[in-house]
């Protein structure tokens, strides 16, 4: 039998973890005290690890987030008024099964990114589809779209995905383009998927910040009504980091 060659078939049909657990079973001669079948199931375990890891990996880059946040490593400090109970749960993405929203507030600095980010991570963890954008790379992203003729097949990714953050909503004036875009991708994620919204300005305030009042009570009709709410905190994280160097 030529084991090199069954080697590089398996490597052709991208069954990399497969092919290392033979390739050293016959090099090495390692499992050789395994029953038959128990080294068949060895080799399928593996070969379904890797492939769940790297798609994984796939999920995470794609999600293009900022950085590199896990539920671990939230800080609960008291100052903050985060509800660890709470947080967990949201953790569990149970209100991703509920097609549930979450909004998070909070000044400068004070995690709000980290926090969605964190979930975002956890939510490619659990293999879902997940986007990350900066509000205004958003909306310039979809104008970009419909210059060139892709609009509606961006609208169609950002609707379809299990889990969109829209990260520093209002930070930037809000056109009325960008009112359009917002309005179609909540109507269409509604009670369909979840969005995370993070924000500097109090939901309170969000009504005269999109404008035209038809369109503001459409969207957060269907965005505030039907979400988990996260309201920061505290001085800057960043500025505590500082001083503590």
């Amino acid at each position: 039998m030529n084991t090199f060659n069954t080697v590089e078939k398996m490597r052709s049909m991208r069954m990399h973890a497969m092919a290392d657990i033979y390739n050293q079973a016959i090099t090495q001669n390692m499992y050789s005290d395994m029953e038959q079948d128990e080294f068949t199931a060895l080799l399928i375990d593996n070969e379904w690890e890797d492939r769940q890891h790297r798609k994984i990996e796939r999920l995470i880059a794609r999600a293009r987030f900022q950085i590199h946040a896990s539920a671990s490593d939230i800080n609960y400090q008291s100052s903050r008024k985060l509800d660890k109970t709470t947080i967990q749960r949201l953790f569990s993405l149970i209100f991703m099964k509920n097609c549930e929203n979450i909004i998070i507030t909070g000044p400068t600095g004070v995690g709000k990114s980290y926090i969605a980010q964190a979930i975002g991570n956890q939510s490619c963890q659990m293999l879902q589809t997940t986007y990350y954008f900066i509000a205004s790379r958003l909306f310039d992203e979809a104008r970009l779209a419909k210059l060139e003729g892709t609009y509606l097949k961006k609208i169609k990714k950002l609707t379809q995905a299990n889990l969109l953050i829209i990260d520093d909503f209002g930070l930037t004036p809000i056109e009325q383009s960008d009112r359009q875009v917002l309005l179609e991708i909540i109507e269409e994620r509604h009670q369909k998927r979840s969005t995370i919204i993070g924000s500097q300005i109090p939901v309170s305030r969000w009504h005269d910040l999109i404008g035209e009042g038809t369109i503001a009570d459409a969207i957060l009709d269907r965005l505030v009504y039907s979400s988990h709410r996260i309201e920061l905190q505290g001085e800057s994280l960043r500025s505590t980091q500082k001083l503590s160097k």
